[in-house]
């Protein structure tokens, strides 16, 4: 059994890393794996503080919306507890604010709201015309090959699926100079229970910041699950926001389409759009991230 194989049998449900202890009324406790080296992954963070919210709202009404501040670097090591103040709770809308802490500092704050569903008009942006995910290869497969260390120490990562649409593939869009953009299909590794609708949400917060800060820094390298080589440039996540427009399944292929209109005074935007493969629009995210090169030693 390769090295490849070994971990895609060590893979644990995806639900998993969103569960939470209930510590007492609008408090809850859990814990997240590293996204960079001895840094909590801020997609698990943001998902975990919208469950923590959730968990205290109404079944009949949805997440529409959520906006998050990274404060501090999270440490993997330490459980995270979460804080929710029920803002408010009128008759179609509630609102909740969350706060992250460990070692009694805030490292992330949430604020969400919710609403029950009504009927309304309808359109949207027309999803672009790429190949399916079972066209493109696995990325996890080059990373393993090319760093088989790093690929082994990653579980958490695995449990989820990316398949990356190469630039110049027909039907993605002219790309604007400035504008760097790419597209991603991605899902949850594992089922999810199609009838909490929460869950899918959840699982989507932390699928969207897995390629969203990237997409600001590929004029100066891929992704990690493409490059081979050392990063050149630090990048990590200032504020994240979504909105949920359409019912969807995490679990199920969505495509990822991201651009970054600016990148300024080491800040870089990134925007994304999240298509269903019927070609409905079911969510969008934005996102701030700060983009750094790192020196190169002398040689």
């Amino acid at each position: 059994m390769n090295q490849e194989t070994a971990g895609r049998s060590a893979i644990r449900p995806f639900a998993d890393l969103l569960l939470l202890e209930e510590l007492d009324e609008n408090l809850f406790r859990g814990s997240c794996h590293a996204g960079a080296p001895m840094r909590a992954f801020g997609g698990q963070v943001a998902a975990q503080a919208l469950t923590a919210a959730g968990r205290t709202v109404d079944p009949d009404r949805r997440v529409h919306s959520l906006h998050g501040y990274f404060l501090r670097p999270g440490d993997p090591q330490r459980p995270i507890v979460y804080q929710v103040d029920q803002v408010r709770d009128g008759r179609s809308y509630a609102t909740r604010r969350v706060t992250a802490v460990q070692r009694g500092e805030a490292i992330f704050t949430l604020s969400a709201s919710f609403k029950r569903p009504e009927r309304s008009g309808e359109r949207q942006r027309t999803m672009p015309p790429v190949p399916g995910p079972e066209e493109l290869p696995d990325p996890f497969t080059a990373w393993a090959r090319a760093d088989p260390e790093d690929f082994a120490r990653a579980t958490d990562f695995r449990t989820l699926e990316l398949r990356f649409i190469p630039p110049g593939t027909p039907g993605l869009p002219p790309e604007i100079p400035g504008v760097p953009q790419q597209f991603v299909w991605l899902r949850t590794g594992t089922p999810l229970p199609a009838e909490d609708p929460l869950l899918q949400v959840c699982a989507l917060t932390y699928l969207s910041d897995l390629t969203l800060a990237s997409t600001t820094a590929l004029h100066l390298q891929p992704h990690r699950f493409q490059r081979s080589e050392p990063p050149l440039i630090t990048l990590a996540s200032l504020d994240h926001a979504m909105w949920f427009h359409r019912p969807f399944r995490a679990d199920r292929w969505l495509l990822f389409a991201q651009r970054s209109p600016s990148v300024s005074d080491g800040r870089g935007l990134a925007l994304g759009e999240f298509y269903d493969r019927e070609g409905q629009l079911v969510a969008s995210a934005v996102q701030e991230t700060l983009v750094r090169e790192r020196r190169r030693p002398p040689g």
